[in-house]
């Protein structure tokens, strides 16, 4: 007579192999991939779970990285985006390497150290169709792009807008060594007289009312 197989049940937390780390649902966590000349997978823990046999399972959401997506990295993607995507997965608790941690976009803009394990998300993203939520985002500069945070930019004093320094025809280098900065189109303007330091906040607190559309058509 067959055996019946052994139930499963939810557990509250896993020790990490080899490590004293401990992952609980809503963590996020790097899983090693199956080729392993590719970066760690990166996921969010919903569930995990145990057989009879002592076999722990975790039910995970995907995290995609740019080039990973349908419309591949762009320009203004950094390098520690990540989507959050609506593909769900059951794997082997051994797959999990370490824990990470994914940040809100603000959140990720005001870190003073950017660690190994930092990545940030700002949108939600379907794998079967390429659509992004939400699927506007505010843009800066002349180029009208959205912000990366791996880029330096600076703010005019005049209008409060943003620019890559490329876009106004400096070099980072001399970008960095500004005291005050003033777009072509604000330079005329007698009245900005008032100096501040170019770097003064984050553009994600100054966003413009232009989006950019950001789904496939």
């Amino acid at each position: 007579m067959a055996k019946t197989r052994p139930g499963k049940k939810d557990i509250d937390s896993y020790t990490i192999r080899g490590t004293n780390k401990v992952v609980r649902a809503g963590d996020c966590v790097l899983m090693r991939p199956s080729d392993t000349g590719k970066a760690p997978y990166v996921a969010r823990i919903e569930k995990i779970e145990v057989d009879g046999r002592n076999n722990v399972k975790v039910r995970v959401r995907w995290y995609y990285r740019p080039e990973e997506s349908i419309g591949g990295r762009r320009q203004f993607h950094g390098a520690k985006e990540l989507f959050l995507s609506d593909h769900y997965d059951v794997q082997s608790a051994h797959t999990i390497e370490g824990k990470c941690t994914v940040h809100s976009f603000k959140n990720y803009t005001k870190l003073e150290n950017v660690g190994a394990e930092d990545y940030y998300c700002r949108f939600e993203y379907k794998a079967a169709t390429g659509g992004f939520t939400p699927d506007r985002v505010a843009v800066y500069c002349k180029c009208e792009m959205p912000y990366n945070p791996d880029d330096l930019m600076v703010q005019c004093e005049g209008c409060k807008d943003w620019y890559h320094p490329a876009c106004v025809g400096m070099t980072i280098e001399e970008a960095k060594k500004l005291d005050r900065f003033v777009c072509s189109e604000c330079s005329s303007d007698v009245d900005i007289k008032k100096s501040q330091a170019a770097f003064s906040a984050s553009p994600v607190a100054d966003a413009k009312v232009i989006t950019l559309f950001l789904n496939p058509t």
